[in-house]
């Protein structure tokens, strides 16, 4: 046999041989690893799809919340596991923006990550206290704050956070003068703009819906390129004049680098289904989650753009944490 014909051998055993093992996967339980603690938005998205995933592929899906350290934990332990599609990941706004606000991170988000798909989208929205801002005008509040000189208070989840830097953006894009406050989450910073302590707080409608339904808080403004059809008569920032306010969380799942192709778009196929079922897809409506499928060309040329998006905004807020 000569030298061709024995590597086209070799390479046709590779690939029957590779299509097999990929046709068994999976072959254990498959681990989504969410680097949060338990509870919010991004821990309800997860279990949402584990829980639909692990109807259909055959294996179960586990959530693993591995919190600590702004979420380098979880992602980490993530992108140093097997590239077999056994271990995955969920990625938010707050993994573009860490390489900016971090020096040393352990894990490198588009050099050490495959993706997968993006999962859904949710604007942020600026909270206020019911009782100091009766009118419910997100045009009447920058006005009030440009006219007085005095900063306004916006109380944010921790320096180089995404309420952070939307409050960073309100103020330097729109003449206004802003103290940011940290607070250890949203749940606490809004307890705090429901009481009048401070003036308001960028978060998501899942974090903010109990105490705007108990009408302790309002939404001025959406920060997003459209209206919520939970919040019809709130306006977006562009319809209300506001510049620079364009922020959107969003999900999407990754797998370490170098995990296989064929199983990259099984699980895509997979994540896609499981997004369009009634069960998960009202489930995160519910939390004003818009879900958004995609290739996975498509969000890893999302996940590039969003980092060099972020990294503008972090060096011309000249937030750093290490």
């Amino acid at each position: 046999m000569n030298v061709v014909k024995s590597v086209t051998l070799a390479l046709a055993l590779s690939l029957a041989f590779g299509t097999v093992a990929h046709a068994a996967y999976p072959d254990k339980p498959i681990r989504l690893i969410v680097p949060w603690a338990a509870g919010g938005s991004t821990d309800a998205i997860a279990r949402a799809v584990a829980q639909r995933l692990s109807e259909t592929m055959g294996q179960p899906v586990i959530v693993d919340n591995k919190a600590g350290a702004s979420g380098q934990i979880g992602t980490d332990a993530a992108a140093k596991a097997a590239p077999d599609g056994h271990t995955i990941a969920i990625v938010e706004l707050p993994h573009a923006i860490a390489p900016a606000l971090f020096s040393k991170l352990p894990y490198d988000l588009l050099r050490d990550f495959s993706p997968i798909t993006m999962v859904g989208t949710s604007p942020l929205i600026l909270f206020v206290s019911s009782r100091n801002h009766k009118n419910g005008d997100i045009g009447d509040f920058v006005e009030k704050a440009q006219a007085k000189g005095e900063p306004i208070a916006l109380a944010h989840s921790g320096a180089g956070s995404v309420s952070h830097l939307a409050a960073e953006l309100l103020g330097s894009r729109n003449r206004m003068k802003v103290l940011a406050i940290p607070y250890k989450g949203s749940a606490p910073a809004l307890i705090d703009v429901a009481a009048g302590t401070v003036d308001g707080h960028f978060s998501t409608l899942a974090s903010g819906n109990p105490l705007l339904s108990a009408g302790k808080i309002s939404a001025l403004m959406i920060a997003g390129h459209s209206r919520l059809a939970a919040l019809p008569g709130v306006p977006t920032a562009r319809e209300a004049r506001i510049e620079g306010v364009q922020v959107d969380q969003w999900w999407g799942l990754v797998a370490p680098a170098t995990t296989p192709v064929p199983i990259l778009e099984r699980l895509r196929q997979e994540v896609a289904a499981a997004l369009a079922h009634p069960a998960v897809r009202d489930r995160l409506n519910a939390l004003a989650i818009d879900l958004k499928d995609s290739s996975r060309d498509e969000f890893g040329a999302f996940l590039r753009a969003e980092v060099q998006r972020w990294g503008t905004v972090v060096r011309e807020a000249n937030v750093k944490l290490d």
